[in-house]
């Protein structure tokens, strides 16, 4: 049977960006919580701590949103008696203009609220073409483990992590095509690993992830569409003594303004591919990071080169 019916989905939605606005205008956690879980969760409560670092005479007057409910285009898939339901929803955050983001609602198996559980930026306004039966349905296949697709979700985010440790010599490259979006990270990785010049380095790494849940819709050409999350680490280092790095007042709800020999920034991101069924490489269609916490060792305050 389905997850839901489609004026159930966009009474989901409207009821997430309902509450979302409450808890952003307040910064509360505990009444986010009640519409957001997992990776994004994890995102909105960075902005909310990065926010609160800042001086109040930074800190930007919260603009109430809305996702628009009649632009939404509606992935529900069918899911047997006892299994955890989802759906995905291609959005609008501006009315009367096209989708451009894929975002998941799952429901929480504990007090069966809906919650959702991340929202990927795609790099266009065509849509995956996911595959819908006669009652406009769609179909959820596993995301992780699946042999019928040319890719999984760890093997996707693999590919991913690989784009910004390396800028795509291994796995990054191998996945995926050479999408917009692919390209994006390995150029991330190249401009940011140069940045410092002599005076530093920047290493980028996997993370620890806590969301491996992923989700997946078949497509039309029979492999799918694949949501999944990563977290990766960017760990920048003065060269030698007598060099630091002064925290700018983004990183001040982390780092203090505490100069420091280096900085590990922790990012966690939502990301999107379509993977065929057939031994292809799969396209990296969207994905979304934040910055989620900074560390590393402070040192004098006596002024030196920044690094």
């Amino acid at each position: 049977m389905p997850a839901l019916s489609d004026a159930q989905a966009r009474a989901v939605i409207t009821n997430y960006s309902k509450v979302n606005n409450e808890a952003n205008a307040q910064r509360d956690r505990t009444l986010l919580d009640t519409v957001e879980d997992g990776p994004l969760y994890a995102m909105s409560v960075s902005d909310y701590t990065e926010a609160e670092g800042l001086p109040k005479a930074d800190r930007k007057p919260y603009k109430p949103w809305s996702y628009d409910t009649s632009s939404a285009k509606l992935y529900i898939p069918r899911f047997a008696v006892g299994q955890d339901r989802w759906f995905a929803a291609a959005l609008s955050g501006e009315r009367g203009k096209d989708p451009s983001r894929i975002a998941v609602f799952a429901e929480q198996p504990k007090n069966k609220r809906w919650e959702l559980v991340s929202v990927v930026d795609l790099d266009s306004a065509t849509l995956p073409d996911v595959a819908l039966d006669k009652d406009g349905y769609a179909t959820a296949v596993a995301a992780t483990g699946n042999n019928q697709l040319a890719a999984d979700s760890n093997l996707l985010r693999a590919a991913v992590i690989d784009n910004f440790a390396t800028g795509g010599m291994n796995a990054g490259t191998k996945v995926f095509d050479p999408t917009k979006v692919s390209q994006q990270q390995i150029k991330v990785h190249d401009e940011t690993t140069r940045k410092c010049g002599k005076l530093g380095t920047t290493v980028f790494a996997e993370g620890t992830n806590r969301f491996t849940d992923a989700y997946a819709l078949k497509t039309s050409d029979g492999g799918a569409l694949v949501l999944f999350a990563h977290t990766h680490t960017q760990t920048d280092a003065v060269a030698h003594s007598g060099l630091q790095i002064n925290p700018d007042k983004d990183d001040n709800a982390w780092l203090h303004g505490i100069p420091r020999t280096s900085v590990t920034y922790t990012f966690v991101c939502a990301d999107a591919a379509t993977v065929p069924a057939k031994a292809a490489p799969s396209r990296l269609i969207g994905y979304t990071c934040a910055r989620t916490d900074a560390s590393g060792p402070p040192v004098g305050s006596a002024p030196t080169d920044r690094a």
